[in-house]
């Protein structure tokens, strides 16, 4: 890994793109003495934004050698986009398929060596992008989310959730505001993300002068449940890092294990921890430190 003095300085520009009309913010990370580096596209998880603990994975690659094209999907955070906050798996997608277009244009680059970087629900995303761009170099998938936990939601919060989701749905057909459910809640109440790690877990890597809201139009129940990325693993045929977290309350690290066994070239690691440890202390530092030797072996940074 390169960890010269001229490395250790990064500029970072604004770099916005269009996804299917709108506007979509970005951020281009630049290490400074390099002569086209090699570029990793980055994006949140579910229904974060781009400021929620990504910014220290992007600037540890960067002072590593490697360009950072860091985005929000549309209608979250600086991006354009209404209703706020709109969880579509299948959106995001087209996203990450106009923010990949972006880059491969971008000057000073080197857009034969793109790699991809999702956590969580992003993790889902890239699996996808890979395999339909077969050119990209490699993926990191960070606890990724692969496929639909169907032990998260017991009959009653199933019940809630899809009758939230019919009222969202007439809300939208009738021209007026999403009626909206909660991200993340504490146990035992009526939210997206109520397992016992999750609430205080998410809050940890908001900034605080966000002004994220704690909520989401409650449509997100016809996409999510069906959107599936490990359908997808065996047409995955660049190197692709998974990594999952032994104790994760929302994704099993078996289900994980097993997509990067069904990738030509997939690597399986696992850390002791829940799913939201990674974004900070002793596991950020143990998984930054994997995903930037896997990063810098594929993109060959010199």
């Amino acid at each position: 890994m390169n960890q010269s003095a001229d490395h250790q300085r990064i500029a970072r520009i604004d770099s916005d793109f269009k996804s299917w009309g709108t506007r979509c913010a970005g951020w281009l990370y630049q290490p400074a003495g390099m002569n086209r580096p090699p570029v990793v596209i980055m994006a949140h998880g579910f229904a974060g934004e781009r400021t929620f603990g990504l910014p220290a994975f992007a600037e540890r690659f960067a002072r590593n050698g490697m360009a950072v094209f860091l985005f929000d999907y549309r209608n979250f955070g600086d991006s354009d986009g209404k209703p706020r906050n709109l969880v579509d798996p299948f959106r995001h997608c087209q996203d990450w398929e106009a923010a990949l277009e972006h880059v491969r244009h971008l000057p000073d680059i080197d857009a034969e060596r793109i790699a991809l970087w999702g956590t969580s629900l992003s993790g889902g995303h890239v699996i996808v992008t890979a395999a339909h761009n077969p050119d990209v170099r490699a993926i990191v998938a960070q606890i990724p989310y692969v496929a639909p936990n169907m032990e998260l939601f017991g009959f009653r919060d199933s019940l809630k959730a899809y009758c939230a989701a019919y009222r969202d749905l007439g809300r939208k057909l009738t021209g007026r505001d999403p009626y909206c459910v909660p991200v993340v809640g504490d146990i035992g109440t009526f939210a997206m993300l109520n397992t016992p790690e999750c609430k205080e877990g998410y809050k940890s890597f908001i900034p605080g002068d966000s002004s994220w809201e704690n909520r989401v139009p409650a449509r997100l129940m016809f996409k999510t449940p069906f959107y599936t990325p490990m359908r997808l693993a065996k047409r995955v045929v660049c190197p692709a890092l998974l990594i999952a977290a032994e104790n994760d309350s929302l994704i099993p690290s078996e289900t994980v294990k097993k997509v990067a066994s069904r990738m030509l070239r997939g690597e399986f690691e696992q850390l002791p921890c829940n799913h939201f440890a990674p974004y900070q202390g002793e596991f950020f530092e143990r998984i930054v430190q994997l995903e930037t030797e896997f990063l810098c072996t594929h993109l060959e940074t010199k």
